[in-house]
């Protein structure tokens, strides 16, 4: 249940910054949502719904979902690449989905082919940006 975790602090965050800017109402909050997070997006829209209840400055908040793409970066030439468009079987893609680091032992840099990268996006949950009335 860790999708209610991470929607409070979501929330927690968007009132806080909320209050730092002077912002009496938040409207909307846009949240990147990493393709390798390991959650259930339903459960965490639906905990980001009933959590903002508790927040008078977020009751009334529109949370939009913004998805990232996972990328990679090599460590050994620096070029970055995306997971979409890389072979990999339905289990492979699952294992990578499931546990990120996976992806070292099913993938290398399509352009040296080395196995030493790291992930540059689309991992995690973050807030992209606030709106709200001052």
């Amino acid at each position: 249940m860790h999708e209610w975790a991470l929607a409070e602090s979501v929330i927690k965050t968007a009132v806080e910054y909320a209050g730092t800017e002077k912002l009496k109402k938040l409207k909307e909050t846009g949240v990147l949502f990493g393709e390798l997070q390991a959650i259930d997006k339903e459960i965490f829209l639906f905990a980001l719904e009933e959590l903002r209840k508790q927040y008078p400055a977020a009751a009334s908040c529109k949370f939009k979902i913004i998805a990232e793409p996972a990328a990679f970066r090599c460590k050994a030439c620096a070029h970055e690449f995306p997971l979409k468009g890389l072979k990999k079987t339905k289990d492979e893609a699952e294992f990578i989905h499931f546990i990120p680091e996976m992806a070292h032992t099913f993938m290398k840099c399509p352009k040296c082919k080395s196995p030493d990268f790291e992930i540059a996006r689309g991992r995690g949950v973050s807030i992209s940006y606030l709106k709200g009335d001052r």
